[in-house]
């Protein structure tokens, strides 16, 4: 059984298998995001308010997420690109005790989203066990962007081009690179930025 698997089965004992399936496991914010230590002071990109996957309340970033190193990715269910959830869930396992979190944002821009928050949390659980933050399905480029994504493409010098780009900010609210879809989660350069500014 692989550890994705075994670990969606432990969390469906715990909630109930109907909860996972429904959606409604991912209402709340994760538990496993390591709480920010900032004064609550909201600025930048964590000024930024969503809400949790298939979730009902906003929250700012920075609430959740200050003075931590971000990784900040566009998800979609049915890419090719899809397998990097597990390499994306690995990096947030192996660093969130340093102060690090990969943020998910599924994104239907290049057509390759499920229809419903509630089918995405579904399928980011059976298939992945993805452990880190996942958010509202947003727009990701163009007109009809998230303002968080505006912000990201205005300081790293484009919007993502594709699935599963990677914007890493550092724990004051720079964007320090831009990464495209073909940057695998564990791969030398990535895993190298991230631990340099941990």
């Amino acid at each position: 059984m692989n550890r994705h698997r075994r670990l969606w089965l432990d969390r469906a004992a715990r909630l109930g298998t109907a909860a996972l399936l429904s959606g409604t496991a991912g209402t709340a914010w994760p538990a496993t995001a390591a709480p920010g230590t900032g004064d609550g002071t909201c600025t930048g990109l964590l000024s930024h308010a969503l809400r949790p996957l298939a979730g009902s309340d906003t929250q700012p970033l920075c609430e959740r997420f200050a003075d931590q190193v971000l990784l900040f990715v566009n998800t979609a269910s049915k890419c090719g690109f899809t397998p990097q959830f597990d390499g994306l869930d690995t990096l947030h396992d192996r660093y969130r005790a340093r102060g690090f979190s990969v943020l998910g944002f599924p994104s239907d821009d290049f057509r390759q989203e499920l229809a419903s928050e509630e089918e995405v949390a579904a399928f980011c659980e059976l298939n992945y066990g993805v452990d880190f933050p996942m958010f509202q399905k947003i727009a990701v480029r163009g007109a009809d962007a998230h303002p968080l994504y505006h912000a990201l493409a205005r300081a790293a010098g484009g919007a993502p081009d594709w699935n599963f780009n990677k914007y890493l900010v550092a724990r004051d609210g720079r964007v320090i690179a831009r990464y495209g879809s073909t940057e695998q989660p564990l791969g030398a350069r990535l895993v190298a930025d991230i631990e340099a500014l941990l």
